[in-house]
């Protein structure tokens, strides 16, 4: 992509978790790019394009008056009410601001429909405290005018240093039980691909839902089982967890917003990036 300079000026919330930091390594080279951080880290407290942010005790509207952010985009994680509330600021900011909101949402804003793959302009409806508290922010943003708000749904993200592999490596090396959903058909997307599409989002002003997932689905089970494979693990203990005698759908396929065939991707390009 050619570099543009000074085009715009982001601020990742979130920029140290796995999928916020990812992004800021994609975008810093091409934009303005600042971020949030909550547990302090040498690198972090000596970038100073990083703020120390913690979604519970600080004002947001702070660094938003510090950046000036044209684009802001939401990977924040911590206490939900907390949460909810930072969203409200930040949606506060954007009515007398000349800015732009991408927020990663989650399949789990459909976990309450099982029969099923969705798609963006499905109804949300959610079993979850977690999916509830997605939607609540989806709704949020939904008032502000379309030109304003990208939703991004993603289903599980995976990477070589995704909370999830690490956790998975761990269990190994201590021989404890990995648990996998027989029933659960999902779809799955990596880091890099994530980054690669809202730099593609962002460059291309686009705006409305987006569903971030691979394009086909496959079994959670047998997923994990391939991911244990790639690690080159053998006598992995695994533990099936049957939540419904029925295959139960958890995953987020588009049909309005299809992105470049580029930045598309199928479950086996996750698992080669996990090998790379």
């Amino acid at each position: 992509m050619k570099k543009v300079e000074n085009k715009h000026t982001i601020l990742i919330l979130g920029a140290s978790g796995f999928i916020g930091y990812a992004i800021y390594k994609e975008l810093c080279g091409y934009f303005r790019t600042f971020g949030t951080y909550r547990t302090p880290k040498k690198e972090f407290k000596k970038n100073h394009h990083f703020f120390h942010y913690n979604v519970e005790e600080d004002d947001v509207f702070e660094i938003l008056n510090i950046v000036k952010p044209t684009i802001i985009i939401s990977t924040l994680r911590g206490d939900f009410s907390a949460q909810v509330i930072a969203h409200t600021h930040i949606v506060d900011y954007m009515k007398s601001h000349k800015c732009k909101m991408l927020f990663l949402s989650s399949a789990n804003v459909f976990d309450g429909y099982s029969k099923y793959p969705s798609y963006e302009n499905d109804k949300t409806y959610s079993n979850s405290v977690y999916g509830h508290f997605k939607i609540k922010i989806e709704n949020m943003l939904m008032r502000l005018p379309k030109k304003q708000v990208a939703i991004l749904r993603l289903p599980m993200v995976l990477g070589k240093h995704a909370p999830r592999v690490e956790e998975i490596k761990l269990l190994l090396k201590e021989k404890e039980p990995i648990e996998v959903f027989p029933n659960l058909i999902m779809n799955v997307t990596s880091d890099l691909k994530v980054t690669q599409q809202i730099h593609y989002i962002i460059n291309r002003n686009k705006s409305g839902i987006y569903h971030l997932g691979s394009q086909d689905l496959v079994h959670h089970e047998s997923f994990i089982e391939e991911i244990i494979a790639s690690l080159g693990a053998k006598n992995a203990i695994i533990k099936r967890v049957y939540t419904t005698n029925d295959d139960r759908y958890l995953a987020v396929l588009p049909k309005e917003h299809l992105l470049p065939k580029h930045l598309q991707l199928q479950s086996k390009d996750v698992l080669k990036e996990l090998l790379q």
